[in-house]
């Protein structure tokens, strides 16, 4: 097949949309498919295209526009000139907002199947914002098909379109690569943490959603209850609007030690993983975050809020430990008590891994996106054949 990928964000772009979409479109390339994926960028100037092409790979990236309707239209034409030199088989609009509808609407135009995919903010924050929401509403009405990354997002995706055909394809994290390994001496010396000082560790951009707010005041309960001086790495940043926050914390609550590490690429993360005593993911509201996936990968104790895609990863007491989000006390009450039994948590983590590894492989994820494809592919062809016998009849 030849597939068009479109996504708002690709590498070297940070966040969990980018890394998921090169998962798959590298999935897709090594399984014998040409992928073209279109994608903006912020960094270069409008009206500029960076042309990348690798074996069964080609990448554009567009400078976008001032204007966002203006960055759509140019988004829409890139598709249909390069549908014109090599035909696609089916387009792809990863996260339905600007993606998604550009997909859809380009697919109707070229007669060409369309696919989807619902990753957290498209579903639960964006579809109710009046200039936004209509957009997202009819993407997920016209698309042939919608691909959700957690059960919750398929049952928003339902109740919004009832008549659209979804299916719930979660993300896959690649165990060779997320693993477990001995704690970095090193990096624990290079960040200023002492040795035996326990270390809590949050991985993508800090922010409301997250819960960080939950997660600072939990921290700091800990630390008035007697605990040990805290360590937590935030690993991926803090959004600019939040900033201000932490630093007014930090100097109300100086037992409570937060390090900002700005954005790495997945190789990096490991060493970080592997360096948490407890990985804190506290999100109000969420998909299915790659960091979940990561750290289970990586043998880590997951405290984590039972909310979006979580619950889909995560099984209370299993492997790992699931509070209420905006739960301070309850953050805190679980961090304190996982603290305290070494052994539970080694146990959460083993099992975490055995998870990943059975249910949430990028084999997995990339196989259930083919099946789909093909089917539509499929159909699409039978009643193009269909139609010419009844032309051919008239």
């Amino acid at each position: 097949m030849r597939i068009c990928l479109l996504s708002d964000k690709y590498p070297p772009d940070p966040g969990g949309l980018a890394v998921s979409v090169q998962r798959l479109a590298d999935g897709l390339q090594q399984a014998g498919h040409a992928v073209c994926v279109i994608a903006p960028d912020v960094t270069l100037p409008p009206g500029q295209l960076r042309h990348i092409v690798a074996e069964n790979l080609t990448i554009d990236r567009f400078g976008a526009a001032r204007r966002e309707d203006d960055t759509r239209v140019d988004w829409f034409e890139r598709v249909v000139r390069r549908h014109g030199e090599a035909p696609f088989d089916v387009v792809v609009g990863y996260y339905l907002v600007g993606a998604g509808f550009v997909a859809t609407y380009v697919g109707r135009y070229l007669g060409i199947p369309v696919v989807v995919s619902a990753r957290g903010n498209d579903l639960e924050r964006v579809v109710f914002a009046p200039a936004r929401g209509g957009g997202v509403l009819w993407a997920l009405q016209q698309a042939d098909a919608v691909t959700a990354v957690s059960h919750d997002l398929g049952r928003k995706a339902r109740a919004l379109a009832p008549t659209a055909n979804v299916t719930v394809i979660h993300n896959g994290v690649d165990a060779t690569l997320f693993h477990p390994t001995a704690p970095d001496a090193g990096l624990r010396q290079q960040l200023g943490i002492p040795d035996g000082a326990p270390v809590f560790g949050f991985v993508g951009e800090a922010r409301s959603k997250k819960g960080l707010a939950v997660l600072l005041l939990a921290l700091a309960q800990l630390a008035a209850s007697g605990q040990p001086e805290a360590w937590l790495l935030l690993v991926g940043g803090v959004r600019q609007e939040e900033q201000e926050m932490l630093r007014v914390f930090q100097a109300q609550q100086p037992q409570v030690h937060a390090i900002v590490v700005p954005y790495l690429p997945p190789q990096a993360l490991v060493a970080y993983y592997n360096l948490f005593d407890i990985l804190l993911l506290p999100s109000l509201r969420d998909g299915l975050p790659n960091a979940v996936l990561e750290g289970m990968a990586c043998e880590c104790a997951i405290v984590a809020t039972n909310v979006g895609g979580i619950p889909d990863a995560l099984r209370h007491e299993e492997n790992g430990w699931l509070v209420a989000p905006g739960d301070v006390e309850g953050l805190a009450t679980a961090v304190a008590y996982l603290l305290a039994r070494p052994d539970l948590r080694a146990q959460l983590g083993r099992a975490a891994r055995q998870t990943v590894r059975q249910q949430f492989t990028p084999q997995r994820e990339l196989q259930a996106n083919l099946h789909l494809y093909h089917g539509l592919v499929g159909r699409t062809a039978a009643c193009t054949e269909q139609s010419e016998v009844i032309d051919e009849n008239l």
